[in-house]
């Protein structure tokens, strides 16, 4: 029985060498295998003229089928099913890994980024790789990793909202760079050493560019954060996760000063970052004697790390081990078959 899939052991087809080259070696018109060579090499259906023709029509129909069935696949894969199977062992037929590449493309980083619920996800995930997976990234993940990087500062550049984290991730990135460039002898680093200083090159026109950003006021005139009432401004700042927003919004006008220093508001911070535990460790007292919560969580961020919350989040399938977005609504195997039973 033949092979019906795509596989390397396949027996293929079968062909013959005639005057006009290589022929299949299989009638189209009864649909049997050609015995009489003599014969097949001289029909006139396959003189060089009406071969040529043929050939001409057979290759633009297989190009249209090709290009159709190329743009139904990216469809399918940048706008239905965002995910990819994370293989569980491997085989002479397959590696048992997923390259960061497959990652960044069948989950659709590009497109994730203009999301904000997942768009702090992507950037942490693109630190961590700035930290430590560097050298292992191919060519097409390193293409794939700065084009989407790319896109983020693009996107903070219109939007001119956090600027101070793509800054942080820009700094990150070109300091691991830099150190890996000047070890570059003991440090493998895939890709030309040009190449990678015209990356850091790029980075730098990129800090630039955040650096000379100017926030633009909005052309409306209405209500704003300074005219809502006192106790809404306090319950509105306590939603910020990062203690520096709150010191750069007290900045701004001296009402919200007196609020950015309230203490319980700092404390609220600090117990949602941390544990008791690590809070009893680095107890900061004021000069009247009471613990000094803003204090104490600046001290905290400096010796533990801070709690992370996304909006949406990759997860991976115990049943499939299909790794997609959280709220992409992904439904395991077990989970389709016993509904499609319980439908029939």
């Amino acid at each position: 029985m033949p092979f019906l899939g795509q596989d390397w052991r396949s027996p293929g087809q079968s062909w013959v060498k005639t005057a006009d080259g290589w022929k299949r070696f299989l009638d189209e018109k009864s649909g049997s295998f050609v015995s009489d060579l003599s014969s097949y090499r001289n029909r006139d259906v396959y003189n060089k003229e009406n071969l040529f023709n043929s050939l001409n029509y057979n290759v633009a129909a297989k190009k249209r089928k090709k290009d159709m069935l190329n743009s139904k696949t990216k469809t399918q894969y940048f706008h239905q099913e965002k995910w990819i199977y994370v293989h569980k062992g491997s085989t002479k037929e397959r590696h048992g890994y997923c390259t960061l590449g497959e990652a960044f493309n069948r989950l659709d980083f590009s497109t994730a980024i203009l999301d904000s619920r997942r768009f702090n996800y992507v950037v942490r995930l693109l630190e961590l790789i700035a930290k430590s997976q560097l050298t292992s990234l191919s060519g097409i993940a390193q293409k794939n990793f700065m084009n989407i990087l790319e896109k983020v500062v693009l996107k903070v550049l219109e939007d001119q909202q956090n600027i101070r984290l793509i800054r942080e991730l820009l700094q990150t990135l070109y300091t691991s760079l830099c150190t890996l460039v000047q070890r570059v002898g003991k440090c493998v680093l895939v890709g030309n050493i040009n190449m990678w200083v015209y990356r850091m090159e790029t980075i730098l026109h990129w800090q630039q560019q955040l650096n000379n950003i100017q926030i633009t006021r909005p052309a409306f005139k209405g209500l704003t954060f300074t005219d809502l009432p006192l106790c809404l401004q306090l319950n509105i700042m306590q939603r910020l996760s990062d203690g520096r927003d709150l010191v750069s919004l007290g900045q701004v006008a001296p009402n919200l000063h007196v609020l950015s220093e309230d203490r319980l508001l700092w404390k609220r911070l600090c117990q949602y970052h941390f544990s008791e535990r690590q809070i009893r460790k680095r107890l900061i007292l004021s000069d009247k004697g009471q613990l000094d919560w803003k204090k104490m969580y600046f001290k905290l961020v400096r010796c533990y790390p801070r709690k992370e919350q996304y909006g949406d989040t990759l997860q991976l399938c115990k049943h499939c081990h299909i790794l997609s977005w959280k709220a992409a609504s992904y439904n395991p195997w077990p989970l389709r078959l016993s509904a499609t039973q319980t439908h029939d």
